[in-house]
């Protein structure tokens, strides 16, 4: 239970608290956007322009509903979260796929645009906390850091998978290793919190999704050959029963909170 003064700051924030729920689902988002982008694009037979199109005009929506929040709602931040996966690896794929861009120019562009963004945002707002989302402009920060993350997420793991052969699993296992000895050193070492979480975030998106490709991708192409959509909606459903639990914690919370007003 949270004091008078905490529960106030939690309420005024517009995203979530950094918990095991937190990270649980932010695996899975990144998971299934990579295997979602993949099915609309390839199964489907869309081609990744028009999945492009119509994703970006999707995520826009969703923003819409979640700038008009004003506050953390489980449902409008996940669902924004989930289709700024899958539209961040379609970003990415585009620029590889259909304009020749190489991986590493992929790379190294998006970590510069990301750098940028975290720039503009402290020189504007003298923080990068996600604890402290309050306004409308510190939240077109972060969703533009989260963008950025996706795309270069992406290309640093395609990177690592295809270009340098590593397979799904051993650059699975590389960035999940890296995520731990950033957990270990923030936990252990007093590495600055706000420095770890953006590092474990951008981190997440080529380890969840290398998972991905691992369970998706036909067998002859390194992976285990479920296929994408037994993969994105096996994701789908267990992201949707964590918003459920996520939205009924949030709610008993404002109710004690009630309570004790």
């Amino acid at each position: 239970m949270h004091s008078h003064a905490e529960a106030d700051h939690l309420a005024l924030n517009r995203v979530p608290e950094v918990t095991l729920d937190f990270w649980l689902i932010k695996v899975m988002a990144v998971t299934m956007g990579e295997t979602a982008a993949d099915y609309l694009a390839v199964n489907l037979g869309l081609g990744l322009t028009v999945t492009s199109l119509i994703m970006s005009g999707i995520l826009v929506v969703a923003l819409v509903l979640q700038f008009a929040q004003k506050r953390y709602v489980p449902w409008a931040y996940w669902l924004a979260v989930v289709l700024i996966s899958i539209v961040g690896t379609l970003v990415t794929d585009n620029l590889v796929d259909n304009f020749g861009v190489r991986l590493e120019t992929t790379t190294i562009v998006f970590s510069i645009a990301l750098a940028l963004t975290f720039a503009a945002w402290y020189a504007s707002e003298k923080t990068l906390s996600i604890h402290t989302i309050f306004t409308t402009r510190r939240e077109i920060f972060y969703w533009l850091a989260i963008l950025f993350t996706f795309s270069l997420g992406t290309a640093a793991g395609d990177l690592v998978a295809e270009r340098f052969d590593m397979g799904y699993l051993t650059t699975g296992l590389i960035f999940g290793g890296v995520i731990a000895a950033i957990a270990l050193a923030w936990f252990f070492l007093g590495l600055n919190g706000i420095l770890a979480f953006w590092l474990a975030y951008i981190l997440t998106r080529p380890f969840g999704a290398s998972f991905g490709d691992l369970l998706s991708q036909p067998v002859e192409y390194g992976g285990m050959g479920l296929g994408t959509t037994v993969t994105s909606l096996t994701f789908l459903g267990c992201i949707v029963v964590i918003v459920l639990y996520m939205t009924l914690k949030n709610l008993i919370e404002e109710d004690e909170q009630a309570l004790l007003d």
